[in-house]
């Protein structure tokens, strides 16, 4: 995330690019003491503005009521002023966040997370409905060339918005071992440790451990995957067939719903089934 400091207060700008760069949040690429000279051409490569709201020659409200409407970031306000009133005067001119000085380590790190998310989460909305924008009738063609199993993987995860996860390798072994043991699916513990054993890890057990928290961490980043493509159109034959295939659909309901009230799904929300996931992958690949 490129991120934009604007405050009279050097400290204050330090200090948020510390935390920023500390818990690699992003990029700070510029840090302004002032928004007089501030034009959207500076903003066109930002992700999310950060900007003060007193400040000498053109407040925070009048610079965000100027620029808005040509940037598609997000704006979160710092202020001492705990007015109501102003508060609400900030959210109406465009910001999407408002935290209250003397800055918090934490409040800032929880605001700046859930900004990114939110960002990352609307430009995967956006990409979805663009492809489904695109989809168009094809005249029939030659018969294309067979897949490759991993070729099929690779597509499957694609379409679940994991394929570049840490833990897509993993799945990709795990489907492959499957195979070679005609598609005979062992108790979950036994077969991490087989792959883990196949790849010769140094420490089977530990790299078993690790493999199981990737893996629960992509089933659940796919889960909010296809609840965003449901929310967009629930009606979308993808979201019909894949939301019940690899994941309980009331979950996929629930998920939905938060997304819709503009909250943050939460892995503890989410019943994790890693069985049924690799069960539906694996009968996905083998069966293209």
């Amino acid at each position: 995330m490129n991120i934009m400091l604007i405050d009279d207060d050097e400290a204050i700008r330090m200090m948020l690019q510390d935390i920023i760069e500390d818990y690699e949040l992003g990029t700070v690429s510029q840090s302004l003491p002032s928004a007089v000279d501030l034009s959207a051409a500076q903003l066109s490569a930002i992700d999310i503005l950060i900007i003060d709201l007193l400040m000498p020659g053109i407040d925070g409200i009048e610079a965000v009521r100027r620029l808005k409407g040509g940037f598609a970031g997000k704006i979160i306000m710092l202020s001492q002023v705990e007015s109501k009133d102003m508060v609400g005067k900030a959210y109406e001119n465009g910001i999407d966040y408002y935290i209250t000085k003397p800055l918090n380590r934490n409040e800032i790190v929880s605001v700046l997370r859930s900004v990114s998310e939110h960002l990352r989460l609307e430009s995967f909305a956006q990409n979805l409905q663009n492809s489904l924008q695109n989809l168009t009738p094809k005249a029939p063609m030659t018969a294309a060339p067979k897949l490759t199993s991993q070729q099929r993987c690779d597509s499957a995860l694609k379409e679940l918005g994991i394929l570049s996860s840490p833990a897509a390798p993993d799945l990709s072994d795990i489907i492959s071992y499957i195979a070679q043991n005609n598609g005979q699916l062992p108790a979950l513990k036994n077969l991490f440790s087989a792959v883990a054993q196949k790849r010769q890890a140094p420490e089977p057990e530990k790299e078993a451990k690790a493999m199981e928290q990737r893996l629960r961490r992509a089933i659940f980043q796919a889960h909010v995957n296809i609840a965003t493509m449901g929310s967009l159109d629930y009606t979308n034959p993808r979201f019909e067939e894949l939301a019940p295939l690899y994941f309980d659909y009331n979950d996929i309901r629930n998920t939905m719903r938060l997304l819709e009230n503009d909250e943050k799904p939460a892995m503890s929300q989410v019943h994790i089934n890693t069985k049924k996931f690799i069960h539906a992958l694996y009968d996905t690949v083998y069966s293209r």
